[in-house]
């Protein structure tokens, strides 16, 4: 894996809030706010003119919305056209791999700069449709007949984890735990709430009610509780990300051009791609994901770093498990590992190895199609030392990592960001 043959930098970021916004904003709407709030990033202003294509990630507007052929449709409304505009699909992964191909483009030297759009309306349908889409990107021969949607098949991931490293529900919760208390402080996050809040929140609301009050000591009672209903053994409802309408807007130059738009870009000097069997029975693995180690392989190769190297990262939590396995993937930790850095704090805002400052997927929300774009947001926000209210760290971060996984592992996309 060599080097990009070009400089590639980010020198904007923005999005709209995420949560659920059917039937008063879709997805012109949502794409049109987060390129209004990445436009108001850029130090230097940006403008249509400036631009030279437009990528779409987005992974089913046509089941969600009943809308194909994305891409013209988001570039025409913010002036792009005519210029080439193309939607990029990889289930969850969708704005990764968006992000990754004008990567790619700009350090061809085919653009100068690129307009990454990532978007996702998916509350237009009800859970149960909503499910069914989602079932989609994983195996429709064998999985889905089978009644294995999402849940099922992190569950699955899940048990056996548990039972190969002694993982427990309680690490799992930990995880939770963390990502809300991040999610709080994200003006842009779907729940702008911590555990331990909604905890307190639900006591006063059952002492309103004149009902009897829950003996819930600390967070964990409250996790253990009917409160948290189990969806697919082991995981429970705090351990899934969220139904979530969103858009993002990146804006990538070659490192030639940054300067025009800003005096501090962002350097991206590292991309992996991997891949994987979409069903769970073809894996010779189910504590680990092929697609990310490979994908982290090609973007610590390309960018010269370890993971010893990394100072925080945005990774794919659209489970709590895959936190965990994430940190082990990408080589932060030793198999079965991760958890007992959990539990010491490394990944919190505070710790060694900040994880998922936004709230992750859990807490900031999971517009499947939105979220590897999200995920660069944050990580533009954190490097630049301008993260909303109290989530910023503490230290000048030089060096960062983005993690997108897609489906029940088939797609990953790991970017690595460099002062």
């Amino acid at each position: 894996m060599g080097k990009l043959a070009k400089g590639v930098a980010l020198v904007g970021a923005g999005m709209s809030k995420f949560g659920n916004h059917f039937p008063a904003k879709r997805n012109p709407d949502l794409w049109i706010d987060a390129w209004l709030n990445a436009v108001e990033s850029v130090d230097n202003g940006i403008e249509p003119k400036d631009i030279d294509a437009c990528y779409v990630g987005n992974y089913s507007s046509d089941l969600f919305n009943h809308q194909g052929h994305l891409g013209p449709q988001m570039a025409n409304l913010v002036g792009l056209t005519p210029k080439p505009a193309a939607r990029f699909e990889g289930a969850c992964a969708s704005s990764g791999i968006a992000l990754r191909q004008a990567i790619i483009a700009i350090a061809s030297g085919v653009h100068d700069v690129i307009a990454v759009s990532g978007v996702e309306c998916m509350t237009e349908l009800p859970t149960a449709g909503v499910t069914d889409v989602l079932a989609t990107a994983s195996d429709s021969l064998f999985e889905y007949p089978a009644g294995a949607t999402f849940p099922g098949l992190y569950a699955t991931l899940a048990s056996a984890h548990f039972h190969k490293y002694g993982t427990t529900a309680e690490d799992l919760m930990r995880v939770g735990i963390k990502n809300h208390e991040n999610g709080a402080e994200n003006p842009y996050a779907q729940m702008q709430q911590s555990i331990k809040d909604m905890m307190i929140s639900k006591k006063k609301r059952y002492e309103e009610q004149g009902r009897e009050v829950p003996d819930w000591s600390d967070e964990f009672d409250f996790l253990k509780s009917s409160a948290n209903p189990i969806i697919a053994s082991p995981l429970r409802l705090f351990d899934c990300s969220l139904i979530t309408d969103g858009a993002a807007c990146l804006f990538l130059t070659s490192e030639e051009k940054a300067k025009d738009f800003t005096d501090t870009p962002i350097r991206i000097t590292g991309t992996g791609q991997g891949s994987a069997a979409l069903s769970l029975h073809d894996r010779d693995s189910l504590t680990s994901f092929i697609a990310t180690k490979e994908s982290a392989r090609q973007a610590y190769q390309m960018s010269g770093l370890k993971p010893k190297d990394i100072q925080i990262c945005e990774v794919h939590d659209c489970f709590t498990i895959a936190e965990v396995v994430a940190l082990e993937d990408l080589g932060f930790y030793e198999k079965g590992k991760a958890v007992e850095a959990i539990k010491n704090g490394e990944t919190k805002r505070d710790g060694a190895l900040p994880i998922n400052t936004s709230g992750g997927l859990k807490s900031k929300g999971h517009p499947v199609g939105a979220s590897g774009a999200g995920m660069a947001v944050e990580i533009f926000k954190q490097m630049r030392g301008i993260a909303e209210r109290n989530r910023q760290v503490k230290f000048d971060v030089e060096k960062a990592m983005s993690h997108n996984l897609g489906g029940s592992g088939g797609t990953c996309v790991v970017t690595i960001y460099q002062k």
